[in-house]
């Protein structure tokens, strides 16, 4: 299931194939309130960090007293409040070639 989240994420339906992509932006106000568009879902959340996928990778975002006021899977918009220390992205890291010894003998 998190697998078919990542895929649409990315632009892919569950087999693989080009999907509709969300336009996705974010708008931060004074590093208390964040709106995202182009949220596929919300992968993880607590009060100090909110991971969610997006057509542009996985967004994560740190902070304390992190609260999400809204989130629409349909429309893809996330709104969330509380004091933003960082936002992050992280794409699929490529697979290492060769595991240890692919990397020993490059």
């Amino acid at each position: 299931m998190a697998e078919d989240r990542k895929q649409q994420a990315k632009g892919q339906n569950t087999l693989g194939q080009s999907a509709p992509l969300m336009p996705h932006n974010i708008i931060m106000e004074d590093r208390r309130l964040l709106t995202v568009s182009g949220v596929a879902d919300v992968d993880s959340f607590d009060e100090r960090m909110v991971t969610v996928f997006t057509d542009m990778g996985e967004l994560t975002v740190r902070g304390s007293d992190l609260h999400i006021n809204r989130l629409s899977v349909e429309t893809g918009e996330l709104l969330l409040e509380g004091k933003i220390t960082s936002l992050t992205y992280q794409e699929e890291a490529p697979k290492a070639a060769g595991g240890f010894f692919g990397k020993v003998f490059r």
